[in-house]
């Protein structure tokens, strides 16, 4: 077994020193292979695809992306109007990007965490937090109504401390919020053994799993039952108008519409103008093979909550069960990559620079489970914009509504996301459409070279901090000054 490096005090000290420590031959074994490509869109579940567009169409509305925020947007506009005509088109199959390679944390925050919008939005932020947990709400009445199989979960996650300074932390959350108590390093441990965990706190009820791909698969089928229109393999390469409509053209069609939903997130939208306000960040995870009965009793973790620890360069972590019943841990985050160019490519999904750091934490966290290989690993992009969480927009006289900056939020926040396109659509006037949230948007990111630099020097604030108590340097408090400080 590794020896991972602790304090005088005992206290285990940061993942650098914890990834110094694991021999190379250990992650060699443990990636030895691996499958490079996402867990969750392997599962027999995976439906058949559906053909794409071939000539012209005309549609009451047509959605552009197949994840969770174009799906949300087809479902709710059916229910609100079971006559109205919805079409959807996707370039690739539905759910193949970061709707099925995330990590399948379903968070009611809209934010990206209380105190980041009470930095962002201090006047609205209490109902924006009401609204995160209403929404949170409906996604699950939603998935228990139409019987969608994801593995629901509502079991929370457990934030950990891993250094003793974010013990203080959880004392001062734990203090503001009675509900979250604080539990101590043996309490943590009694429910996911780790010798790395100094403290943490449990939140039971802002937090559900689910298995992602098979969320995106379940939205599809209840989207095609309620007769939505959905297009496989067709992707929107230019938007036109008209006084009377809106026209996308695809590789083998066209199609006509009243009202236009862009839901590309990530990738390049049809509407140029919100091209420098997102840009691609990689994040990427590993997955075990199934545990053994002794390596499960030798974890706990028993209740099943996700595990998210409290580092700037954070990880999260989750079990799931697979199709045969094997009992496995996806581990992920901690590397966030950024390519010159903010381009979105396929040979980005694979970074083995990271799937061995993540390798040798996962030992460091877990030594008891040293041995087991992790049967896959791979990444995705998220469309990431300097305020992390999502933006707005509207254009043609308010027939085509746009949203995209999601950072990470995505699995649950899309469905809200989805409610305020519609409402923005439909032309009233309503709470969402005069949110600041929504009226207002995130600062663009700069022209290359320098958003590349500037990604690099947040990147290096954000690992001295870590190595400093958190503490943050100059870069990193300037950028809080500009707005585009992030603060959990």
């Amino acid at each position: 077994m590794s020896s991972i490096p602790a304090t005088s005090n005992g206290t285990h000290v940061s993942f650098d020193r914890i990834e110094a420590a694991v021999s190379g031959s250990t992650i060699d074994a443990a990636l030895s292979g691996t499958d490079y490509s996402p867990y969750w869109l392997q599962h027999p579940d995976r439906p058949a695809p559906l053909p794409a567009l071939e000539g012209s169409v005309s549609t009451d509305l047509l959605v552009v992306g197949g994840g969770y925020s174009g799906l949300w947007t087809a479902l709710l506009a059916k229910e609100a109007d079971p006559a109205r005509d919805v079409t959807l088109i996707e370039s690739e199959t539905i759910g193949w990007a970061a709707s099925g390679r995330n990590g399948g944390f379903c968070e009611a925050s809209l934010v990206h965490g209380a105190s980041n919008g009470e930095k962002h939005l201090p006047r609205e932020n209490k109902r924006l937090t009401e609204l995160g947990a209403e929404n949170l709400a409906g996604i699950v009445e939603t998935i228990q109504r139409y019987n969608i199989d994801c593995d629901l979960a509502p079991s929370g996650v457990l934030n950990v401390a891993t250094e003793q300074h974010q013990v203080s932390w959880l004392k001062e959350e734990a203090a503001a919020n009675p509900e979250v108590p604080f539990m101590d390093a043996q309490e943590v441990r009694s429910h996911i053994n780790s010798p790395i965990f100094e403290g943490g706190n449990w939140e039971k009820h802002t937090t559900v799993l689910v298995h992602p791909a098979k969320l995106a698969w379940g939205l599809r089928r209840v989207a095609l039952e309620l007769g939505v229109k959905i297009f496989e393999h067709t992707k929107g390469e230019e938007l036109t108008s008209t006084p009377e409509s809106i026209g996308v053209r695809t590789g083998a069609g066209h199609i006509t519409a009243a009202r236009v939903a862009l839901a590309t997130n990530v990738f390049p939208s049809l509407l140029k103008r919100h091209r420098m306000h997102t840009i691609p960040v990689y994040d990427y995870a590993l997955m075990t093979e199934p545990l053994t009965d002794q390596q499960r009793a030798a974890i706990g973790w028993e209740e099943g909550m996700g595990l998210a620890d409290m580092n700037n360069r954070f990880h999260y972590s989750r079990p799931t069960v697979d199709a045969n019943g094997g009992w496995r841990i996806l581990f992920g985050g901690y590397d966030a990559v950024y390519h010159y160019g903010r381009g979105v490519k396929h040979q980005y999904d694979t970074h083995h620079e990271t799937f061995r750091k993540l390798a040798a934490h996962f030992v460091g966290t877990f030594p008891q489970l040293e041995g087991i290989r992790f049967s896959h690993a791979w990444g995705g992009a998220i469309d990431t914009c300097s305020r992390f969480f999502a933006f707005f927009d509207t254009s043609h006289g308010g027939r085509v509504a746009y949203c995209a900056g999601y950072t990470g939020l995505g699995v649950g926040a899309t469905r809200f996301g989805a409610r305020v396109m519609l409402d923005l659509l439909s032309g009233a006037t309503t709470e969402l459409t005069e949110l600041e949230m929504v009226r207002k948007k995130p600062l663009p990111f700069p022209p290359e070279p320098v958003a590349w630099l500037g990604v690099k020097l947040m990147t290096n604030g954000l690992v001295k901090a870590d190595r400093n108590e958190g503490r943050r340097g100059p870069f990193l408090k300037a950028m809080d000054r500009l707005g585009m400080g992030f603060d959990s």
